[in-house]
């Protein structure tokens, strides 16, 4: 189908926030590894994964291979929960094993929204308590509770309900809201979610969902002492801590299967969801055994949520990140791409910033880097200009000026060389 049907079809039959990338969007249609092709057979280098979802690679071949046998064993797609399937069960099974501490209890869903949704519920189950503090910049899903969470004004509907919840403004270091600079600080973001406690809630609460790098936001990178910090907060107020893993988990941050670890922090709640399934929709949130029992007694039914389809390429996922050493890769490239992208700001100070852990990385773009003010426009048109490179990337952050990076954790050296020769040029042009 020509891309001009399929963008005719779009504004007829679907919801006008469904926009796409680029001024001439593309038509993905083939993929492979790090790459992917549009119907006319252009190739890409896709360091976005859909959005942060591409862990081991598009169509890696051990999980083709599982498909394609369920298939040709007319393996069963769907089952719910109703019945019994090995699938869900293994799937658990691996993510208590890669979670920390006692983390062994799960529920799968089909998508991250749908995970924080669960997450905050139990929680507040839990603690018989309704209120949830999350992140000025944070971002948790498009659903209901997730939105009343969101701390961007660009996601959030005006006749959105946002009932028992508050913010706290976000570690954003290069823009920090106390006028102080990463590394000289005494954390008074930290102070400030006491203060957000203390003033804007009855003194206890339910729960705080922090990710540890801000993902929409624009991969805001906070010091890891925030999350160890913060966690004695939540307690001393009662509350659970919830690490949204949507985007940092799976190994993405280079350090740990989930990135809270290298905060000291052994969370209560975890949710889960884009590169666990490497495209497919998979979701979950996983926490102690104890506070799931806070559920019992009550049903709650996901239809899909945990398919055998979608549980098993989850569950291939995990294996391969582990036997593959993609966590270490993750580390080492992303290394590689940060001093290349350190370089780069030398001669192009439209790089305001570079942040992020592993192979999450964003550049922040602004006019000027004396008075940092943003800049949309060029940030738009830098995409553009990447897309004429070859190369596919993403954007993000309140006002649309980050460039986003999150390739496969399997990239290559000289993928990663192909990206940062690309960006030259297109820094050069812009």
């Amino acid at each position: 189908m020509e891309n001009k049907t399929i963008l005719e079809l779009r504004e007829k039959h679907l919801y006008p926030t469904k926009v796409p990338y680029y001024s001439e969007p593309l038509q993905l249609v083939r993929a492979k590894g790090s790459y992917v092709w549009d119907e006319q057979g252009n190739r890409y280098l896709d360091v976005i994964g859909g959005i942060v979802c591409l862990s081991v690679g598009h169509n890696h071949p051990r999980i083709t291979a599982k498909l394609k046998q369920m298939v040709e064993e007319d393996a069963i797609q769907h089952t719910t929960f109703l019945y019994l399937s090995e699938q869900m069960p293994t799937l658990a099974a691996k993510l208590a094993e890669e979670a920390p501490g006692d983390l062994d209890c799960c529920y799968i869903t089909n998508s991250g929204s749908e995970a924080n949704e669960m997450a905050v519920m139990t929680a507040r189950a839990d603690t018989q308590e309704p209120m949830v503090v999350s992140l000025q910049h944070g971002y948790h899903g498009g659903t209901s509770t997730p939105l009343s969470l969101c701390g961007h004004s660009n996601w959030k509907f005006r006749s959105q309900p946002q009932a028992a919840v508050t913010h706290a403004r976000a570690p954003y270091c290069y823009r920090c809201p106390f006028s102080r600079e990463r590394g000289s600080c005494d954390l008074e973001c930290v102070d400030d979610v006491r203060m957000t406690i203390q003033t804007t809630t009855s003194g206890t609460i339910a729960a705080m969902i922090v990710e540890p790098v801000l993902g929409v936001g624009g991969f805001i990178e906070p010091p890891l002492d925030y999350h160890k910090e913060v966690y004695k907060i939540v307690k001393e107020h009662g509350g659970l801590y919830i690490s949204d893993e949507v985007q940092t988990g799976a190994g993405r941050t280079g350090k740990h299967f989930f990135a809270i670890e290298e905060s000291g922090v052994v969370p209560d709640i975890i949710s889960f969801a884009k590169g666990i399934g490497n495209g497919a929709p998979v979701g979950g949130v996983i926490t102690r055994k104890d506070i799931a029992q806070s559920l019992k007694g009550k049903l709650h039914f996901n239809t899909f949520g945990g398919d055998p389809y979608q549980s098993m390429q989850a569950a291939e996922v995990i294996d391969i990140i582990n036997q593959e050493g993609l966590i270490s890769n993750a580390d080492v490239m992303g290394n590689t791409l940060r001093q290349g992208f350190a370089e780069l700001k030398k001669d192009y100070p439209i790089i305001g910033d570079i942040r992020g852990r592993g192979l999450l990385l964003g550049l922040e773009l602004v006019k000027d880097p004396v008075t940092k003010e943003i800049a949309p426009a060029e940030t738009a048109r830098f995409m553009e200009l990447c897309k004429e490179e070859g190369v596919l990337i993403g954007k993000g952050s309140l006002f649309g000026n980050v460039i986003r990076i999150a390739p496969s954790l399997a990239i290559t050296e000289d993928e990663c060389e192909q990206l940062l020769r690309s960006c030259q040029r297109a820094f050069a042009q812009l």
